[in-house]
């Protein structure tokens, strides 16, 4: 019996020592030539094989689809299904352990994280994978709901009760605020509206309080996402959410006690953001901003999580630096906006400004003014550390700064004559998300795109086209990495699956009217609308996370070497399990853009 079996390697560490023993007793060691067939399809498998020297291609057909090398295991699937379905074949000499198949069927009964990491699919081997970590502990704060944490009892008054009356509630209650209704409309009165109250000196027996009420509440619902009530507090800057259920109010989010229950610092960022007079202010917060994703990211708390955190984050940086640079009428008749993965809410790491500037028609501010306005916001964005658009995407270039009439003008053109550029360029706008001003001059304009999309599906297929503007991956680097030679290779994960993802998705979205810009809302609503199965919808946005995931793990890898982040990831940094989980996603990727050419019929093309 071997002794020098490898239980470092994925899925044997999440093996205990009596496991362990499992495998020494009845493991044995086997040779095969170069060419030599391991498995065939439809051979009913013996044993689990893990390469310890040389390399396996698995074939589907004549296809090359996959390539084990030393630590890799496989075929668990065809152990589980009874039958081998893809041909698996010795590229070279190779060396290899086999573990019985009534060894492997007794760890999966035991081990059930063996069992995910050995043949279950990416959404449960990614599962797996976090425990494996050890990070249940922040994983557990990542997945608690806005029920977990403690709610504060809501008490409603009458909006024609008098400030003395409700104080004397607040007190009696040892509250900081009650709800005020006010025939059809709720709203909050807290603290603060009671320091305002006493300030102005009026009697305030006598005053009543709907006049000192805030009626534009920001609500939640008890099952949402503590992640998300963050995102909501951050983005709304209000210290207390209304938590409501079926119309029912359930009770008070309080922002100390969201603090407490989390125990990060994201809205002590915002409230510095907030409160910064100059943009040398501003430039240490949005280093906090990287290093606070960082801290997530090594505590456990999921990709999706952290970038709607981080667009929330951004969006205050952004606004607050338009505040500070743009003169007030600017700011009361424009609308900036970000565009691109910042957009959608999927911008982990700093990454080159996508942003614009819409005008609101017969805006009497100088042209000269709007000009040096935006060359200086661009200027401190690139000083925050977000590096110039190499195509220029971005408010000092007046290509991106218009007035309303004459962006949807240019968003016509793009539709009605659409070439590459164009395309590209409304592929990018779809996504925009506004972060300062007046949202209504973006939401106009994106409003006639929906209505000149709506009956055109020529225009709706080459639009989809871009869906295979990059190869699917199975040349170049692909090959190479299956072939086992990828010690000194990198990938572009964005060319190789992201972008297919989120561009296939955003293509979709827009046939169908969908107004979500994030990859994975729009994925929620395409399957409430019967357009994709719900178990494609998990695939995409698991494996869209996983490679963004393995994005920032390289990222910050080269931030902390002190070197730019250049968006590549060295395969030969990967672990095997990483590799078996990417070759999960990316064939994810193909069967999609399957679909998608399908669905627009690009087949035909």
């Amino acid at each position: 019996m071997p002794n020098a079996f490898d239980f470092t390697a994925s899925p044997f560490d999440c093996l205990d020592a009596a496991e362990q023993g499992m495998v020494r007793d009845s493991v044995d060691i086997a040779y095969f030539r170069a060419g030599e067939t391991l498995l065939a399809p439809g051979m009913e498998p013996l044993h689990l094989f893990v390469v310890i020297k040389g390399h396996v291609s698995q074939f589907d057909g004549n296809e090359a689809i996959a390539s084990y090398g030393p630590n890799d295991c496989f075929d668990g699937r065809a152990l589980v299904a009874g039958r081998a379905s893809s041909r698996f074949v010795a590229a070279e000499e190779v060396l290899a352990y086999q573990l019985a198949k009534a060894t492997v069927n007794d760890l999966i009964a035991r081990n059930a994280g063996f069992g995910a990491l050995l043949f279950s699919d990416l959404s449960n081997k990614l599962g797996a994978l976090s425990q494996r970590h050890g990070q249940r502990e922040m994983q557990a704060l990542a997945m608690s709901r806005v029920e977990d944490a403690f709610l504060r009892p809501a008490h409603v008054v009458e909006g024609a009760a008098s400030i003395v009356e409700v104080a004397r509630v607040m007190q009696a209650n040892h509250s900081s605020s009650v709800l005020v209704r006010d025939g059809e409309r709720l709203g909050i009165f807290t603290n603060t509206g009671l320091q305002r109250a006493v300030v102005d000196g009026r009697p305030l027996a006598g005053w009543p309080v709907r006049e000192l009420a805030t009626f534009s509440l920001v609500s939640i619902a008890p099952a949402a996402p503590l992640f998300d009530a963050l995102a909501l507090m951050i983005q709304h800057q209000v210290h207390r959410l209304v938590v409501s259920q079926d119309g029912r109010i359930v009770g008070l989010l309080e922002q100390l006690d969201l603090l407490s229950f989390l125990s990060n610092h994201s809205y002590l960022i915002t409230v510095q953001i907030v409160r910064a007079q100059d943009l040398d202010a501003l430039r240490a917060e949005a280093e906090k901003i990287t290093r606070f994703v960082a801290l997530l990211y090594r505590g456990g708390t999921r990709v999706g999580q952290i970038g709607s955190l981080v667009q929330a984050l951004n969006a205050k940086l952004f606004e607050r630096a338009w505040q500070l640079i743009a003169p007030p009428d600017l700011l009361a008749d424009s609308c900036l906006f970000v565009m691109g993965s910042e957009g959608r809410g999927e911008q982990l790491l700093k990454t080159d400004q996508d942003n614009g500037l819409i005008l609101r028609d017969g805006c009497s501010v100088d042209p000269a003014v709007v000009e040096a306005a935006c060359k200086r916001f661009s200027a401190a964005l690139r000083d925050f550390g977000y590096p110039d658009c190499p195509g220029g995407i971005m408010v000092s270039n007046p290509a991106w700064r218009r007035g309303a009439s004459e962006f949807a003008a240019v968003v016509r053109h793009w539709l009605r004559q659409p070439d590459a550029n164009g395309l590209m360029a409304l592929a990018i706008f779809i996504d925009a998300h506004a972060v300062a001003g007046d949202a209504a001059l973006l939401a106009g304009v994106q409003a006639g795109i929906d209505q000149l999309v709506a009956a055109d599906d020529a225009w709706l297929g080459r639009f989809a086209a871009a869906v295979d503007a990059f190869p699917d991956a199975g040349g170049g680097w692909w090959n190479r990495l299956l072939l086992g030679e990828h010690d000194k290779q990198a990938i572009d994960l964005k060319k190789a699956g992201i972008f297919p993802i989120v561009h296939g998705v955003r293509s979709l979205a827009l046939r169908d009217h969908v107004q979500a810009t994030g990859t994975a809302a729009r994925l929620d609503a395409l399957v409430a609308l019967g357009r994709l199965s719900q178990e494609l919808a998990n695939d995409l946005a698991d494996s869209l996370h996983f490679m963004m995931g393995l994005k920032l793990a390289a990222g910050l890898a080269e931030l902390d070497a002190g070197h730019a982040v250049s968006g590549a990831i060295p395969t030969g940094q990967m672990s095997s399990l990483e590799r078996d989980l990417l070759r999960d996603a990316l064939a994810v990727v193909k069967r999609f853009k399957v679909l998608v050419r399908h669905q627009f019929h690009l087949e035909m093309a």
